[in-house]
């Protein structure tokens, strides 16, 4: 038998070195245009500016919505003049009634020689920060103090308390944020703590003030925060015009944060003062903003105006008892 001889298809290998040129072609002016095209591109697309670069680095943020000032609840009785960021006493509106367990936060001025008298609370968590002057204390449980700046006195209601407030001095008023939450459980046993943070160390940084107990665990000593018994963490910085501070959600998961910048004077200033952006949100002195909120992540607070910014952050659960 004899072997057959392949021989090569000349129609075939003709295609072939045809098909093959062309590709080399096609390739060369893809390479040709891709230069020009590649440096067009920009000129289509969205610059990414500082404020874009901000909002996606609030990468906690879903939602935030503004508080202004102006809107609170507002009542001057010549001895207390305060703004009520959620319904309080005379002041209802069904939208503003709490958020996540918070549930006041009133922005008084106590008149000098003047204060609230002795008064009953029950199953509310209650801190006192002050601003300015000097506030006294007393209460049912024995306890007797002069509260100043940087102080942050804290009640845990329970089954029942009594306790008066008072501004003995003569000459200066007093400015404090008197904040409620609720706790996640009921029949505790009344409870007061205070602790000093000072303004040094809030000083363009987040200082950890109130804290959960079961996030806190067994952490004492000077720099610890003050444990209550709600998922709640509150955080208070003193922000230098131009410094950014960044906020880690405590837990994961839907989330509540709440900001409330300190004012420093009875109205929001009409122009310049304190200001901070969180995301394409500024909030001036007085203003806040209910952010809607998701862990991990964080939560970017940028101060805006020509003072230093002193404000309150607040992360909590999105349930309460």
């Amino acid at each position: 038998m004899t072997a057959s001889k392949s021989v090569p298809n000349s129609t075939t290998s003709s295609f072939s070195t045809k098909t093959f040129a062309i590709l080399i072609a096609i390739a060369a002016v893809i390479l040709a245009l891709f230069t020009p095209l590649r440096n067009s591109l920009p000129k289509f697309l969205p610059k990414a500016t500082p404020s874009t670069i901000r909002a996606m680095s609030t990468s906690a943020a879903t939602k935030i919505t503004k508080r202004p000032w102006s809107a609170r609840g507002h009542s001057d009785h010549g001895w207390l003049y305060s703004f009520h960021t959620f319904s309080f006493a005379s002041y209802y509106n069904q939208e503003h009634g709490s958020f996540g367990p918070l549930r006041v936060i009133n922005e008084d001025r106590v008149e000098k020689g003047t204060g609230f008298g002795t008064h009953s609370h029950a199953e509310f968590l209650i801190f006192s920060y002050i601003v300015s002057g000097v506030l006294e204390h007393k209460d049912s449980l024995g306890n007797l103090e002069n509260l100043k700046r940087g102080e942050v006195q804290f009640t845990s209601a329970g089954t029942g308390i009594s306790h008066s407030e008072y501004n003995r001095n003569k000459d200066d008023e007093c400015h404090f944020l008197q904040i409620w939450a609720k706790p996640n459980k009921k029949g505790l046993k009344p409870h007061y703590q205070t602790k000093k943070f000072t303004d040094e160390q809030k000083q363009d940084k987040l200082v950890r003030i109130m804290e959960y107990t079961e996030r806190l665990g067994d952490k004492k000593g000077d720099d610890a925060p003050i444990g209550l018994q709600a998922d709640l963490s509150m955080d208070a910085s003193i922000l230098s015009p131009g410094k950014t501070v960044a906020h880690d959600m405590v837990e994961e998961g839907p989330r509540k944060v709440y900001l409330h910048v300190v004012m420093s004077e009875r109205e929001q200033p009409k122009e310049g003062g304190a200001k901070i952006k969180v995301g394409e949100t500024t909030l001036g002195e007085g203003d806040g903003a209910y952010v809607e909120a998701k862990g991990p992540g964080k939560i970017e607070v940028e101060s805006v105006g020509d003072k230093p910014a002193e404000f309150l952050l607040f992360d909590m659960g999105t349930t309460h008892a």
